[in-house]
């Protein structure tokens, strides 16, 4: 084999050819890099503002769909006629404490603190992680680097106090129950203020576009129902059955009987007041026990908003633990968000998603749906049908949202401005995120085959929709 040529050298470039632009992403990994000069001389306010006119107008699209307001009344005004939103900074200190990386916790520590505030719709504010890619020339990141430097100088990190304080392994039992609890024992009578009657903390169910919260959260639960294929005296088991709206349903609509199981103690204590009242304790039973402990055996399981919980780690624990006490010839309905694609076209210095998961879902984890499924088919479960629900998801947590707005003073009396401030900011970026492909949500029907490797399935999906309900 004749010796390779090798490669020309290229020649060193001279100042004048070295200048290439940068994009935003590249800047703020710079930014997180750069040890940022200390000093005890503070700033004058009206260095702090000029510095923070130049940041953000360099690094803001000039087509933004809202405005910014500074602390002193001063306005950067929006690129389009008639904005949807307004930023209001609260203080000289308050962009300083935004721009740390990875941009979203820094963001979003700071909005829990009122560093700043969002009047308008928050996806108009949200959605600007899809836009940020201004290219700079060296020159123009030396003069954001002394900018933000400025901007840094004496205002301190000041993170609020994380919301959930777990101790133990990660993903192991009791941790797993502290985790829960951070979120869903905060306060039953705060989740009543906008979750519809029958308390169901997931995603909504709109057919025809039309239904209010109520009836299509009552859609929802019917769809899971049908693609189980429900019949009378069959026995369910829903894992992270919440308050007990589905357990409720399937018993009420078609009187199978079932074992739910959460480990929210408030939402068991509700759970149970709710089937009580119904008169339906002959039928439903609610336990405070770890998905990994349940014994017997079911003719069909649900999972309804809870694998988000059960993370990589024990994923595989998860659908070993369902097949294991689900009859041959069942099937299982495994509803979760899933990552979407447009995650992978933002950069993680701006979204790393290390604020969900350490205030509003401590310990929480979202893998794609090919991961999933792959966890489900390795623990011989054999997908027959997936659907994505995004779109309704995007619905369900505006109108979360708009509801919880609509509750504002009781909803600041129940937690207090902190926490209010966390779930508002969390159900108005969930419905962007869900709305543009960052998030999706998935309904996914297991079947454990039988000896003669059957499922028991009509041989089309035309039974779900045969009525026209759905």
């Amino acid at each position: 084999m004749p010796p390779q040529t090798p490669p020309a050298r290229r020649p060193d470039p001279s100042p004048a050819t070295s200048v290439q632009t940068m994009g935003l992403a590249a800047v703020l990994t710079m930014l997180g890099a750069v040890a940022l000069a200390r000093t005890r001389v503070r700033p004058s306010e009206e260095q702090v503002l000029g510095a923070a006119r130049r940041v953000l107008s360099a690094v803001l699209p000039p087509d933004r769909p809202f405005g910014v307001r500074f602390w002193n009344g001063e306005e950067l005004p929006a690129g389009v006629p008639d904005p949807a939103a307004r930023l209001t900074l609260a203080s000289p200190e308050s962009l300083g404490r935004m721009l740390k990386l990875p941009l979203d916790v820094a963001l979003g520590e700071a909005y829990l603190r009122g560093d700043f505030d969002i009047e308008g719709d928050f996806g108009a504010v949200v959605g600007l992680a899809d836009t940020l890619n201004p290219q700079f020339t060296p020159a123009q990141v030396a003069g954001l680097l002394r900018d933000v430097a400025l901007l840094r100088r004496g205002v301190g990190a000041r993170p609020p106090k994380p919301l959930a304080q777990l101790h133990g392994e990660t993903h192991s039992r009791e941790r797993d129950k502290q985790a829960v609890q951070a979120h869903y024992d905060v306060s039953n009578d705060f989740y009543k203020l906008w979750l519809d009657e029958r308390m169901v903390y997931s995603c909504a169910y709109f057919p025809t576009g039309t239904e209010t919260l109520d009836q299509a959260q009552e859609a929802k639960l019917e769809l899971i129902c049908r693609k189980l294929r429900l019949q009378e005296g069959e026995r369910l088991l829903d894992i992270g059955c919440g308050w007990g709206g589905l357990a409720l349903y399937a018993a009420q609509r078609y009187g199978v009987s079932v074992l739910g199981v959460t480990l929210s103690e408030a939402q068991l204590h509700e759970g149970r007041a709710r089937v009580k009242a119904a008169g339906l304790t002959h039928l439903v039973t609610l336990e405070l026990r770890d998905y990994r402990d349940v014994t017997g055996e079911f003719d069909k399981i649900s999972s309804v908003g809870m694998a988000e919980h059960v993370g990589r780690r024990n994923m595989a624990e998860y659908f070993a633990a369902a097949h294991r006490v689900l009859k041959p010839g069942g099937l299982m309905l495994n509803h979760a968000i899933a990552d979407g694609l447009g995650q992978a076209r933002v950069p993680m210095v701006i979204q790393s998603g290390n604020f969900a998961r350490r205030y509003v879902f401590p310990d929480g984890e979202l893998l794609p749906i090919w991961e999933t499924l792959n966890y489900a088919e390795a623990a011989l479960f054999e997908v027959r049908d997936v659907e994505n629900l995004r779109e309704h998801y995007a619905r369900t947590t505006r109108e979360w949202a708009r509801r919880l707005g609509a509750r504002e003073d009781e909803a600041l009396a129940a937690l207090g401005e902190e926490r209010y401030r966390l779930w508002r900011l969390y159900l108005n970026a969930c419905g962007y995120y869900f709305e543009r492909g960052h998030l999706s949500i998935f309904q996914t029907l297991l079947a454990k085959p039988d000896k003669r490797r059957q499922v028991p399935l009509p041989p089309s999906r035309g039974d779900i929709y045969a009525d026209g309900r759905l």
